[in-house]
């Protein structure tokens, strides 16, 4: 890759802006989960240790180009502070004499966070002056927002065309797992791909099949393609529109040697309810008035037999009702043999998407995965195979 590191960069003296994304949940002024803002750390305390002054931009929330007080990056200052270890001073602007006397009164060792971003509507549209403006506050670029890189904003593609620019240590640790994971993989490769539907990742299984070995197809999209084979459903969740689309992309893999796993078995219930009633049946006889919930165990020995071979394994959605017990057991019992395998240095394993990074944080199997991308949009896309805007700029 063409991009360049914080380790590639003469930072002394410089002033520099880095984009970062801590759009954290807030709740009545208190930081709910300070995730975003701990992976932040290792890119500013770098900055910080090479000489460097770390200007930090960032967006929170969606306040559409408007002063919206209660979206004020202002608030966030004391969990920056604690987290960093050092002063965090802050700008009520993010370009202008508000913005410049801050960055101007800015010495060593303290850090300047300025305000929100998307408070200007030529943000989101990467409006040239906006970006100018912005440009002169800095000396150096650094991006560190992967989560972000999906979007051609002023603060995360235009100002890498104004300054020298790099990637901070969350962002290349986002970009080496991908790259080691469907650019340039060990293999067998395999991917698990769950979530309800198959047409809000149409382009990722599309892609998938070209990249990959084998295609574990679990959760509710599954069963479009349970369908697409024609077997029963019961009132299960299901895209019925989408089957043609289905038996398009099995037909597809088939063309390209990729195995398409789907649910040899399923768990049915009547009621979408914690502990309620079930039974596991083969996945051709659902009955009428049941729905699939989750795979069976005779599934879930296959997919442990397929992560057995593979060497390569990239996750992005559940494999079944997750969140409600016992319709969590598939994908608990897959991703604490995928740890594992993980653990013992015979599996790369990479996950992200939000609702498979909550699946794997309550399975416990998260801690042992080769690497968890906190990005939600921006890794899809990537997996889609898209060229992402934001990182894009860096390669120049």
């Amino acid at each position: 890759m063409a991009w360049k590191t914080l380790d590639q960069m003469d930072l002394a003296g410089k002033r520099v802006l880095t984009r970062v994304d801590i759009n954290v949940p807030v709740v009545e002024g208190t930081v709910t989960d300070a995730t975003r803002i701990k992976r932040i750390v290792p890119t500013v305390k770098d900055i910080l240790a090479a000489g460097g002054k770390p200007i930090l931009l960032a967006h929170f929330g969606r306040p559409g180009g408007e002063r919206v007080e209660n979206l004020s990056l202002q608030q966030l200052v004391p969990t920056l502070e604690k987290a960093f270890g050092a002063p965090v001073l802050f700008a009520a602007d993010c370009i202008g004499p508000a913005a410049q006397a801050a960055v101007d009164a800015l010495t060593y060792g303290q850090v300047l966070l300025l305000e929100n971003t998307r408070f200007h509507k030529g943000e989101t549209k990467n409006d040239p002056e906006l970006t100018a403006e912005m440009a002169k506050l800095g000396d150096a670029y650094c991006n560190d927002a992967f989560s972000a890189a999906h979007r051609a904003h002023s603060s995360t593609c235009g100002l890498a065309e104004h300054l020298p620019a790099c990637a901070g240590r969350l962002m290349q640790a986002e970009l080496s797992a991908l790259e080691s994971a469907l650019g340039n993989p060990q293999r067998p490769v395999t991917a698990v791909v769950g979530g309800a539907k198959v047409s809000t990742k149409l382009e990722l299984l599309s892609n998938l099949v070209e990249k990959v070995d084998t295609l574990v197809i679990g959760g509710g999209m599954a069963n479009t393609f349970l369908m697409a084979q024609g077997n029963p459903i019961g009132k299960s969740l299901a895209e019925r529109l989408m089957v043609d689309t289905a038996r398009e992309i099995m037909t597809k893999a088939d063309g390209l040697n990729c195995t398409i796993l789907l649910p040899r078995d399923v768990v049915v219930a009547r009621k979408f309810e914690a502990n309620a009633e079930n039974e596991t049946v083969p996945a051709d006889q659902c009955p009428e008035d049941a729905m699939i919930l989750d795979a069976g165990a005779e599934s879930v020995a296959a997919i442990d037999a397929v992560f057995q071979d593979s060497k390569t394994l990239i996750w992005n959605g559940p494999l079944g009702a997750f969140e409600i017990e016992p319709f969590d057991t598939a994908t608990n019992a897959a991703a604490l043999k995928a740890a594992a395998r993980t653990k013992s240095g015979d599996l790369i394993s990479v996950a992200g998407g939000g609702d498979t990074v909550a699946a794997l944080n309550a399975s416990g199997a998260a801690k042992d995965f080769t690497y968890i991308s906190t990005a939600g949009g921006a890794f899809l896309e990537w997996m889609e195979g898209k060229v992402l805007p934001g990182v894009a700029a860096l390669d120049h």
